[in-house]
């Protein structure tokens, strides 16, 4: 909704508009099961069509994303892709043993991470099924720290499938992000079958600046699953198979993936991609255009 009340003071005042989308909406919502009332539905698609028609520029964070909202009325010359940054000096590659893991008595395991919301789009119940098919490797633990609209619904999962490797951990202070990011041997990113460009888990950033490899669970044209491929920091399955996602991590845990250099290919994409510096540039030259195109009309 904040799109159609910034279309409205834009024009009030004669200003450019830029719209900066991190999901789609509302398709997102739909896709999950969130939202099913066709009337509203439709009322949605149309608010968010009228202010991506007249917007000056929308900035996606990724190319998938680009094409949704290229479909959904976004001029294709005013669409910009400027994807979300990390800042690789403050997220640095950590020892897996350290303050954080030891406190978690995460010291010789073999850790597989999820980090952030436990919603809807992430789909960790994948993860959490794929665990109970992996209870008879003896050092794996599956760590999902954060909290979200899915966390007791998969809480209660693991109990009832017997994933007790499974193990839930609130969020963490900011500036344990790098141990707490390090302390994995590999990270579990999952994106809800259909979601692709509809969301794109920023998170990575973050993992691949920490210097640790992904098992990516999504459909092969979301923007994370063209990173593993495109950086060689990970490996793809399909999205919603927990066989793939067990089969996955034994590859990992016997040894058959080069996690070390997947998670050292990451760490160098990050920096020459994703740096903060880069993506500022980015929204000033942006920023700048729309004000020199505005002085001029004046």
């Amino acid at each position: 909704m904040v799109g159609a009340v910034a279309l409205a003071v834009a024009r009030r005042f004669r200003s450019p508009l830029v719209v900066v989308c991190q999901d789609v909406f509302p398709e997102t919502a739909q896709k999950l099961g969130r939202l099913t009332n066709p009337l509203a539905v439709g009322v949605l698609r149309r608010i968010v069509r009228s202010y991506l028609r007249r917007a000056d520029r929308v900035v996606s964070i990724g190319d998938t994303m680009s094409a949704r909202l290229v479909a959904k009325g976004a001029a294709p010359e005013r669409v910009v892709v400027i994807p979300n940054w990390v800042d690789p000096d403050e997220i640095t590659p950590r020892p897996a043993d350290n303050p954080w893991s030891r406190e978690h008595a995460l010291e010789g395991r073999f850790v597989v991470m999820h980090s952030g919301n436990v919603g809807h789009a992430q789909d960790l119940e994948t993860l959490v099924r794929a665990g109970a098919l992996l209870r008879d490797l003896e050092r794996l633990v599956i760590v999902i720290v954060g909290f979200g609209a899915r966390h007791a619904a998969v809480q209660e999962l693991a109990g009832q499938v017997g994933a007790d490797n499974v193990r839930f951990l609130p969020y963490q202070p900011r500036n344990l992000l790098p141990e707490l990011l390090s302390s994995a041997d590999v990270h579990y990113v999952g994106l809800a079958r259909g979601l692709a460009g509809y969301v794109v888990p920023s998170r990575v950033n973050g993992i691949l600046a920490a210097g640790r490899p992904l098992i990516v669970a999504a459909d092969l044209e979301s923007e994370t699953a063209r990173v593993a491929g495109e950086a060689g920091c990970g490996i793809v399955v399909a999205p919603g198979d927990p066989g793939a996602v067990a089969e996955a991590i034994r590859r990992a845990y016997a040894g058959e993936l080069e996690l070390a250099a997947m998670g050292a290919a990451g760490r160098r994409w990050v920096e020459e991609h994703r740096a903060r510096e880069d993506a500022v540039a980015l929204y000033a030259r942006l920023l700048d255009e729309l004000a020199g195109t505005r002085a001029r009309h004046r």
